[in-house]
């Protein structure tokens, strides 16, 4: 079949026959993309908002005493909750076989056992719907191949990473189930808790990457801040420690050691910080030395803050400038938090927004630290000489 007759006017200059080539498109390259991307931005969004929550509910249980009111893993059969008054007849009997109802709440009616359950039991269907979620998530864009060139093993490194926090969240409280225990090991909560960083941490990064198009990404990294960018980086892995030393800290009640700041106590160290046997026990054991770790980190972290916020206050773009100043203003808030939750004994609401203040303190450092990374280059006329 004959190709149709251009049927536009030639110029007087164009030779007869000549054929007229099309021109490319720019951005071709991503076309077609970007609803997948669009797309996959959403379905991480749901799983950041849902880790989030499983954050809060998982702190509550723990500061509830709650973590241990179910004493069997059971990821299938146990999404169902008790229906019936047997079924909670059951449940309970099988925590009153457990140390903790036998050592600190002997005497504890079913009515009083039902706060508990439900809060252990809402932390862990969030986890179900989590793994739920990435499940569909990635099986949808998989199957449609909308998955951008080598993102498939990101996102199957994701899944894997989620189905490892429930066996970790297993192993925690199978070791509060042991004799003599009335809360889990605070070595395994602070494994737990910073696993799920890690994972809320991939998602956000993955978000960011996933905002812009790879040759906008290509293009910004020519103008990366290197020095900012390992700042960011050392306040990124600091940041990681001290959640680790706050899960410690929460693990063993220490927030309730000493109510006094600056000093603890009388003194600016605590008070027989290594009586323990053998010695590294102190360092997860010791209410004092722990709390008093955690609190000599929090100090270098902001001194770091203020370190890279000093770089970063001089950047040429004004997106890079914004996320540092955002990052040493949520390090002053957490800090204040923390003080005012080691004076009042760590109470329940101080604690919890302590906890997520952290939440917020950390993704605030992965956008500054993405941004010095991949600048969002501004006209000549906006940014500052």
């Amino acid at each position: 079949m004959a190709k149709q007759a251009d049927k536009r006017p030639r110029s007087i200059f164009e030779e007869v026959g000549t054929t007229r080539k099309s021109v490319a498109t720019p951005g071709g390259i991503d076309r077609g993309r970007a609803d997948a991307r669009r797309g996959l931005r959403i379905w991480l969004g749901l799983l950041f908002a849902l880790v989030v929550c499983i954050v809060f509910v998982g702190g509550m249980t723990r500061l509830t005493d709650s973590g241990l009111s179910i004493t069997e893993w059971a990821p299938v059969s146990g999404a169902i909750p008790p229906l019936s008054a047997e079924d909670w007849e059951v449940e309970f009997a099988n925590y009153q076989a457990s140390p903790q109802y036998e050592l600190m709440n002997q005497g504890m009616t079913l009515a009083e056992f039902k706060p508990i359950f439900w809060w252990e039991w809402g932390h862990r269907q969030l986890g179900r719907t989590i793994g739920l979620v990435w499940a569909l998530g990635f099986a949808g864009f998989l199957l449609t191949r909308r998955v951008p060139a080598g993102w498939s093993s990101r996102f199957l490194g994701l899944g894997v990473l989620i189905g490892l926090q429930g066996a970790v969240g297993w192993w925690m409280v199978h070791s509060g189930l042991q004799d003599g225990m009335i809360s889990v090991a605070s070595y395994r909560l602070a494994t737990h808790l910073g696993l799920a960083f890690a994972i809320l941490g991939l998602i956000t990064w993955y978000m960011l990457k996933l905002g812009r198009r790879e040759v906008d990404l290509l293009q910004a990294r020519r103008s990366a801040e290197r020095k900012v960018w390992g700042g960011m980086t050392g306040l990124m892995h600091l940041g990681f420690v001290q959640i680790i030393l706050g899960a410690l800290v929460a693990g063993i009640d220490a927030g309730r050691a000493f109510p006094t700041w600056p000093l603890m106590g009388d003194s600016f160290f605590p008070p027989d910080p290594f009586q323990l046997e053998p010695l590294w026990r102190n360092f997860f054991e010791d209410a004092g030395l722990v709390q008093f770790i955690h609190r000599m980190a929090g100090y270098l972290l902001l001194i770091l803050g203020v370190v890279v916020w000093f770089r970063g206050s001089r950047s040429p773009h004004r997106a890079t400038r914004f996320a540092v100043n955002a990052v040493l203003a949520m390090l002053v808030v957490q800090m204040v938090l923390g003080i005012v939750t080691a004076l009042y004994s760590a109470p329940l609401h101080a604690a919890i927004t302590h906890q997520l203040g952290a939440v917020l303190l950390w993704v605030l450092i992965l956008r500054a630290r993405f941004l010095a990374r991949y600048p969002r280059v501004q006209s000549l006329r906006k940014i500052r000489k």
